[in-house]
Formats: structure tokens, sequence, C-alpha cells
């Protein structure tokens, strides 16, 4: 069964790449943010969310996490989070970087050793947008040391995609091995009702027993503005007394069966509505249509980068 997880990266730094809501936080400060981060984290497990996915990338989330996690003590829940991004932002309103990609082998040993203090909860560890032309599924030394934070640790190693060539990247992980073994079992891929086109390897992760979530299923907010096919989603969200945000979300658990879909709610409102996506599900026809809602790959993710920081 598809659970819906709490993803972070909207609620660990004052500004995200999405289309803006009229309820989110303005202009937070660094004590402002954590006050309503860890407020947040509350809500979420009383709501019954048991997996939080985070990142060094998305500001102070992170810290967030492990502050909240040490306050509670709770047993029964999961963290995934990843490497490869810095933020470089510093809480600045118009920083001229917000974050820096790095796939080294220094920046991996560095990452972890803050991200390994989320253990035992902490499952899940990542590459933070793992392309081919990184060249981090090339690099024997990087990949023997998550091999070896694997076997030590005890946890699942994965990887997350954005982009065009989403499908190759998860073919080329798929193939590595060390020991006979898969190296990576956990992919975090970019899915929703515009892009669709995860869905051509969908089958070669479940043939391989792979953990999926699924990341951006809103896709950052896109969903929730007007659309030449917007009827739809009205209508799917009248039938079922739901926001347009939890058709998107049922959609993605609906047709490709994922362990986790992302809830990026940064507001309580926010997270409250997400989590309706439980309490339905989308017949066939229903799914038929919103697959229509489907765009070129390209086109997509060219729209993505025209995206501001809000």
């Amino acid at each position: 069964m598809t659970q819906i997880a709490l993803g972070m990266a909207a609620i660990g730094r004052p500004q995200y790449i999405n289309i803006k809501t009229a309820d989110s936080l303005q202009n937070p400060d660094k004590n402002a943010l954590q006050t309503h981060a860890l407020q947040l984290l509350d809500t979420a497990y009383q709501l019954g969310i048991r997996h939080f996915d985070s990142a060094p990338g998305y500001g102070i989330a992170e810290e967030i996490l492990l502050d909240w996690v040490r306050k509670r003590n709770y047993s029964d829940i999961g963290i995934s989070t990843k490497w490869g991004y810095i933020y470089t932002a510093n809480f600045e309103k118009n920083p001229e970087q917000h974050e820096v990609k790095e796939h080294s082998l220094q920046v991996l040993k560095q990452q972890w050793t803050y991200s390994k203090q989320l253990l035992p909860h902490l499952n899940m560890y990542q590459i933070h947008s793992a392309t081919l032309d990184s060249g981090v599924l090339e690099n024997t030394d990087v990949l023997e040391e998550l091999t070896a934070i694997k076997n030590t640790f005890h946890i699942q190693i994965g990887l997350t995609t954005s982009g065009v060539q989403q499908n190759e990247v998860i073919k080329k992980a798929l193939a590595l091995t060390f020991g006979g073994k898969p190296i990576f079992t956990v992919f975090q891929v970019t899915y929703n009702v515009f892009e669709q086109s995860i869905g051509e390897v969908i089958e070669l992760l479940h043939a391989a027993n792979a953990t999926i979530i699924i990341k951006e299923s809103l896709a950052n907010g896109r969903v929730l503005r007007g659309q030449a096919n917007d009827t739809l989603f009205k209508a799917l969200a009248a039938k079922y007394n739901v926001g347009k945000d939890a058709i998107a979300i049922r959609f993605c658990m609906d047709t490709l069966r994922p362990a986790f879909v992302l809830s990026g709610a940064a507001t309580v409102k926010q997270l409250e509505q997400n989590l309706l996506a439980n309490t339905f599900t989308l017949d066939l026809d229903e799914i038929d249509q919103l697959k229509k809602m489907r765009v070129n790959s390209e086109a997509y993710w060219n729209e993505r980068k025209q995206l501001v920081w809000n």
C-alpha cells in the first residue's frame, strides 16, 4: 500500500522553486522557520505520516529533523535523506545562488558525517539528483563508499532523478552491482499528471523490487493553477470532495503503486488537504482521462526551469 510521506524541501529554507500559495509562510527568518517546521512535523506525525524525506540542500531541514527526532524519540518512523547539494543561500532573500550541486567523494563524506546522526531512523540514503553528465554513476570511489555505508549501517542506497534523462539514469543505476548485489534499491523519481515518462520504466523497478518514491506530484504547484483541461480536475475534486492536490497525489498512487508519494506541504493546511488523497481511489476511466494531461518531457522540464524561487 502506498503511503504519503512528508518531503522537507519547502520547510527547511525560506525559498523554494514552486508556485507560491496564499497561506505560505511569509519571509521567515531562521528561528521562525524552525518553529514552524517543528510544528508541521508534529502535525504530520499526529495525522499518521511515518516517513520523512530530507537533504542538506534543503537549508536547515536535516537540523530541524534531527532536533525533532531527538525530542520526540518516536520508534516507528523512517527517514530518507540525500547527499550532493550544498545549500548556499544562507537565508538571504535574493542570493546569487541558492544551492550548488557536487557529486564528489569529498562532499559525500562531509554530508554523511552529519546525516548519519539520523540513525537508527535513517533507512534510505540517496544521491541527490543523479544525472548522466555528473558522472556519479561512473565514480568508482563514490560507489564503493556508498556500498560501505550500505553494508555497515544496513540501510538502502538510492538516488533521486530529474530531467529528460530520468529513464536512462534509472536503467544505468539498476545495472550497477557490487559483490554481485545491486547497489541501488531506492529510486525517488519525478512523476505527475504532466510528466509521466517514468511510466516507461516502472515495470523494471517493480521487477527489481525497488523502493519507489514519487516526488513533485503537484509539479511544483503547477497542478493547482488553471490548465487547458482544468475542468477535469475540478470535476474530480468535486466528486470526491477534495482539492486538486489530492486528485494529483491519488493519480500517482493509483498508477505507479509506489512505496511513498511525497507531500511537499509547507503548511498544516496544505498537509491536511494532501492527506485527503487517502480517502478515495480513482477508477480506471478517470485514470485514463488524467493520463491524457501528459505533456512532452522536454517541454515540461523547460517550463520548470522558468519557475522562480519563492
